[in-house]
C-alpha cells in the first residue's frame, strides 16, 4: 500500500469578535479565553497586551510606543489519508502579522508560536499513562512521539505548508518546572539573553523527533526565559520584526496562563529555578481556566485514539515504517 497524507489549512482571524470551532482543541491557550462571559474582554485585554509588548521591544523609531499592531491567524491543519476521504484535526498554530502604522505596510510575522495538537494530548495523557500502569518506575516507549514527529515533519515539507509560509515555523513555549537553568554570556538584541538547562526533558526529546532544536532566550522587559523550538538557525533565519511578534505573543500567552513564572515579581536571575507554587507573583485581569485545561487533555488524547489513532492504525504504522 503507498499510503501518504495530505494537508488541507484553514485560517481564521483571532480577534476579540473569535468563537473557537467545533475542531479547536479546548485547551489551546486561546480556544480557553475566548469561552464563558468575559471570553470578548480577555481577547481584547490580551490582544493590547500583546501590542503594548510588542512596540515596547520594537522602541526605534516609534517615540509614542504605538506604531505597530499585531494581527494573529489560527491556521487549522487537517491530515488526509489518501483513499480514506476523511480528514483529522492534526495541527493547529498561530501566524503573526504586524501592521507598521508608519508605512501602511502589512509584514509577515512567524508560524508556530502558540502548537496544539490532539496526537500530542493521545502520547502524553492516554498512551504514557497506559504504558506505565502498574510500573514501579516511570518508562517511555522507545518509539514515542515517533509517529507525531514524522507527521509534522511531513507537514512542513509539504506543498501545502510551502504554499502558504516563506520560513519553518518556531514554536514558543514555558520552561520546566523540574528544571534548571544557567545564564549565559550570549546576548542577543531582541531575544535576550540566553540560559541552557541542566539537563533535556522529555519535552525537548519530543520535539527533536519533529525535527525542531531549542534554546532558552530571557526577552528584554521579562523576567523568566522562554524556550524556542525552530528549524535553521533561529538568530538569523528571522528578522527582530518577526522574532518580536513571536516574543510578545506567546510572553502575553505565558503571564496569563503560568504568571507564577512569566508574571513573577523577580527576575531570573544566573541560577534559575522555575517554581510553579511560588506566591510572588501578579496576576493579569483575564480569566483562564487552568484547571479545566488538564482536565480536558485526557478527553482530547481519548478522542485522537478513537477518530485516528484505531481507525488508521495499521495505515499508520506502515507509513512511520517507510516514512524517512
Amino acid at each position: 500500500m503507498n499510503t501518504h497524507f495530505t494537508f488541507t489549512l484553514e485560517s481564521i482571524c483571532l480577534d476579540e469578535h473569535y468563537h473557537p470551532s467545533d475542531k479547536t482543541r479546548v485547551t489551546t491557550n486561546f480556544a480557553n479565553l475566548a469561552r464563558g462571559s468575559y471570553r470578548q474582554e480577555n481577547l481584547r485585554n490580551a490582544l493590547k497586551m500583546i501590542n503594548n509588548s510588542f512596540n515596547a521591544l520594537a522602541h526605534w523609531d516609534n517615540p509614542k510606543g504605538d506604531r505597530y499592531t499585531v494581527e494573529l491567524e489560527i491556521i487549522s491543519v487537517n491530515i488526509n489519508i489518501e483513499g480514506g476521504g476523511q480528514t483529522f484535526p492534526s495541527i493547529e498554530i498561530l501566524k503573526t502579522n504586524i501592521l507598521d502604522s508608519k508605512t501602511n505596510k502589512r509584514i509577515d510575522g512567524i508560524v508556530g508560536n502558540n502548537f496544539s495538537s490532539y496526537l500530542r494530548d493521545y502520547d502524553f495523557s492516554v498512551l504514557l499513562p497506559e504504558y506505565n500502569k502498574g510500573k514501579p518506575t516511570f518508562t517511555v516507549p522507545a518509539d514515542f512521539g515517533e509517529l507525531h514527529g514524522k507527521l509534522f515533519k511531513c507537514f512542513i515539507n509539504s506543498d501545502s505548508y510551502k504554499q502558504h509560509f516563506t520560513k519553518p515555523p518556531v514554536i514558543c513555549l514555558s520552561v520546566s518546572d523540574n528544571k534548571t537553568y544557567y545564564r549565559t554570556e550570549n546576548q542577543h538584541p531582541v531575544l535576550g539573553v540566553e540560559y541552557q538547562p541542566n539537563e533535556s526533558s522529555l519535552t525537548e526529546q519530543y520535539f527533536q523527533k519533529m525535527g525542531l532544536q531549542v534554546r532558552y532566550f530571557m526577552p528584554p522587559n521579562s523576567v523568566a526565559p522562554l524556550a524556542f523550538y525552530f528549524v535553521g538557525d533561529l538568530l538569523n533565519d528571522y528578522t527582530h520584526l518577526e522574532l518580536i511578534s513571536t516574543i510578545s505573543t506567546m510572553g502575553t500567552f505565558q503571564k496569563i496562563y503560568r504568571p507564577e513564572i512569566y508574571n513573577a515579581n523577580a527576575v531570573a536571575g544566573k541560577c534559575y529555578q522555575p517554581n510553579l507554587n511560588s506566591q510572588d507573583h501578579s496576576l493579569t485581569k483575564i480569566v483562564y481556566d487552568r484547571a479545566e485545561r488538564s482536565q480536558l487533555a485526557t478527553q482530547q488524547g481519548k478522542f485522537a485514539a478513537e477518530h485516528f489513532i484505531k481507525p488508521y492504525q495499521a495505515v499508520l504504522e506502515q507509513w512511520s515504517a517507510s516514512y524517512a
